[in-house]
């Protein structure tokens, strides 16, 4: 990581109120590997490092703002890609025990090493689906948290991230601006699967300022034993809504 990307990662940081100082080398060893991995195959879309620090490191590190992920919990990464915000929660959050999932194996294969090289114990990542994780006696009602940085609209979010959690657990769910019909849909979805709406809150992304919505939505009660439904079903045919993502 160069100086200035140093200085970038610092005051993006410091924005959130996180001392990432103590973090620079696993987060430089980080860009590293990531790098690499993008070099022989496909991981993200980002190859600049600016980019990369702004919009994988700090943006997964403002899922972190309210405090609903401190502490020690069992927290699901859904659909992680390359890490993301799984592996920058695990650097600053040692205490939280990570599952990032993703359904692409060469993606979680890239995890699982990059884990492995720093040290991150804390980290277990899993191929699969939430759908078929969410019918999985293993997984459904196991988590105390779900992150997702969501480009799928919030009632789909909804549907696969309560399945698995307990009871009062939360999905934090990082979003870009969201409309009043889809947050509209996203709350009925989430009466329908035993939760509730409680924290819409717009910021921006420090340094970029690109708009972005943290919802966060508890689990009130148990989910009904037919979601989430089968695979591909709630992206192609999300509850109370019809608009696009």
């Amino acid at each position: 990581m160069t100086p200035e990307g140093q200085d970038l990662l610092l005051r993006g940081g410091d924005a959130l109120g996180i001392d990432l100082t103590p973090h620079l080398p696993a987060f430089a060893e980080l860009l590293r590997l990531l790098l690499e991995g993008s070099a022989r195959t496909n991981l993200t879309a980002l190859k600049e490092e600016p980019d990369i620090i702004l919009k994988h490191f700090v943006d997964s590190l403002t899922c972190l703002q309210g405090g609903y992920l401190h502490g020690v919990q069992r927290v699901i990464d859904l659909g992680t890609g390359a890490g993301f915000p799984a592996l920058p929660l695990a650097i600053v959050q040692p205490e939280l025990q990570l599952v990032p999932v993703d359904s692409t194996r060469k993606k979680i294969e890239f995890v699982r090493a990059t884990a492995a090289a720093l040290g991150l114990t804390n980290v277990n990542p899993l191929v699969g689906r939430a759908e078929e994780l969410g019918q999985d006696p293993e997984h459904r009602q196991h988590y105390d948290r779900v992150v997702v940085r969501a480009v799928a609209a919030l009632p789909i979010l909804a549907e696969l991230a309560l399945p698995l959690l307990k009871e009062n657990g939360l999905l934090v769910a990082q979003k870009g601006p969201i409309s009043s019909e889809e947050l509209n849909a996203g709350r009925r979805a989430s009466g329908e699967v035993g939760g509730k709406v409680q924290v819409v809150d717009p910021f921006t992304l420090p340094i970029l300022g690109d708009a972005r919505t943290l919802i966060v939505i508890e689990k009130l009660k148990p989910t009904p034993a037919k979601y989430p439904r089968k695979p591909g079903v709630p992206n192609h045919q999300p509850l109370f809504w019809n608009g696009n993502t």
